[in-house]
């Protein structure tokens, strides 16, 4: 059994699989570990599924990694200080999860819906040595982790998958195409795709983000 920071529901990899990898998932705001961790099935059974649960609790079997408050100009704050402590707790989640299952950094993918794909781009920009590649689903960039980027060395070599629906209504499409814009001068492998949809991940999107994942094990990066 793991011990991690975060409580969390896992899946192991096929026993039969010889090295395999590891997708860490994160939940939106006001879900829990559940809601991701229903994903599993659809998951490649070359991955352990890691599904952590933030540590912020907001309402029965309701969690959030950080709070946050929308003004009357329809722009959010953050609660700085809880974003990154859930940030570091994560991190440690990671890392410990990792080495519990003898997983290398190479073979590690970190992705979230919502307030917690917001996590997961934090974590690729902040902590690339922890992970391979990043998955963000309807997500946004935190302004409070620009500051906080890696060196462009530490990043070099790192992927991730961006996707949104066109007609998100809870984040704006014009989100993820401004993390389009800030990717561009990294050196890190963006794959960018939007859906038809609102603030949900339908089939197709699932689909195309299982190829994803699925083309991470057998390309290059492959370890």
């Amino acid at each position: 059994m793991l011990d991690l920071p975060l409580s969390f529901l896992q899946r192991p990899a096929a026993p039969a699989i010889s090295r395999p990898w590891l997708l860490v998932l994160l939940h939106g705001v006001g879900s829990n570990e559940q809601d991701l961790f229903g994903l599993a099935p659809h998951i490649p059974d070359r991955f352990h599924v890691l599904s952590l649960r933030a540590p912020f609790r907001i309402g029965p079997d309701a969690y959030a990694w950080f709070d946050f408050s929308i003004g009357p100009d329809s722009e959010r704050s953050i609660d700085a200080a809880q974003e990154a402590e859930s940030r570091a707790l994560a991190a440690r989640s990671i890392e410990a999860a990792a080495g519990q299952w003898g997983i290398a950094p190479e073979r590690v993918v970190v992705g979230g819906f919502s307030q917690g794909g917001m996590m997961a781009l934090s974590l690729l920009l902040t902590r690339p040595a922890l992970m391979q590649a990043g998955m963000v689903w309807h997500g946004r960039l935190l302004p409070q982790v620009v500051p906080l980027t890696a060196p462009a060395d530490a990043l070099r070599g790192k992927q991730l998958w961006l996707s949104h629906g066109t007609h998100d209504d809870i984040i704006p499409l014009a989100h993820a195409q401004a993390v389009v814009q800030h990717m561009a001068p990294l050196p890190v492998t963006l794959s960018y795709r939007e859906f038809p949809g609102a603030h949900e991940i339908r089939p197709a999107e699932l689909t195309a983000t299982v190829a994803w994942l699925e083309s991470l094990t057998t390309g290059p990066a492959v370890r």
